[in-house]
């Protein structure tokens, strides 16, 4: 993997998706922030572009792992992965990590009020979630299904109540930016996701879940903000399926 330090960090992880891995390694921003030079995002993060970049080229050396290429799928098969996979990610787990939140803060909450807190900015990213996931589902994927498969078949798109996909989108960037700064509020609370050392085994587990959730979510808005909405718009702009068999 040969890489330039002016690259963005949505280039790089577009380009080369095992990537991800190592920015969320070093909790360096490729969703929201993504479109920072590489170099800006490991100065803000106080990490050496140097090292960074010798991460980034031993992943060619490691054993391959299966990643798809998102940028050239159709949209209809990313949006079923995003849907069957980071969707279906985020209700099961806020199953689990709320009854565990509430576990955790009654047991520990008295000594330590950083947990109330985190309990009510979780529970306000879930509804958040569940909310813009909602929107997703039953308006604006169906519709990008529709206008690909129109621009696949040479047929004029199909109306839309919201006009222009940008409308239904902005919107969307928008929810990414709340739910990324409730995350990074969590996380800054939780010390890094590090557990206290009279934490209990189930804090230690919510803890884990709660860095695990705020990993797969941050893939997921990659794959939205990164790939689908930008191929979608080029699409509208253009009425061509731009990398769609």
């Amino acid at each position: 993997m040969i890489l330039e330090p002016g690259k963005t960090v949505r280039e790089i992880a577009i380009e080369h998706p095992a990537s991800v891995r190592v920015f969320d390694s070093l909790g360096i921003d490729y969703c929201c922030g993504g479109n920072r030079p590489l170099e800006e995002a490991c100065r803000r993060a106080n990490i050496s572009t140097d090292q960074v970049l010798s991460m980034l080229a031993r992943i060619e050396t490691q054993p391959p792992v299966a990643e798809n290429n998102w940028s050239q799928a159709p949209l209809a098969g990313l949006i079923e992965h995003i849907v069957g996979q980071h969707h279906a990610y985020i209700r099961r787990e806020s199953s689990r990590l709320v009854p565990l939140l509430d576990k955790v803060d009654a047991r520990h909450g008295a000594a330590h009020q950083e947990l109330k807190s985190i309990q009510d900015l979780f529970k306000a990213l879930v509804d958040e979630l569940f909310a813009h996931m909602m929107k997703e589902e039953r308006v604006l994927f169906p519709y990008l299904v529709k206008l690909e498969a129109a621009a696949r078949e040479g047929r004029i798109a199909p109306p839309a109540m919201f006009g222009s996909v940008e409308m239904p989108i902005s919107r969307m960037l928008a929810d990414h930016e709340d739910a990324g700064a409730l995350g990074a509020r969590i996380r800054t609370l939780a010390c890094d996701f590090r557990p206290p050392e009279d934490a209990c085994a189930s804090w230690h587990a919510l803890y884990h879940g709660l860095e695990e959730f705020e990993r797969d979510l941050h893939h997921h808005v990659h794959l939205e903000n990164n790939i689908l909405f930008p191929r979608a718009l080029e699409m509208e702009r253009h009425g061509g399926a731009h990398g769609c068999a």
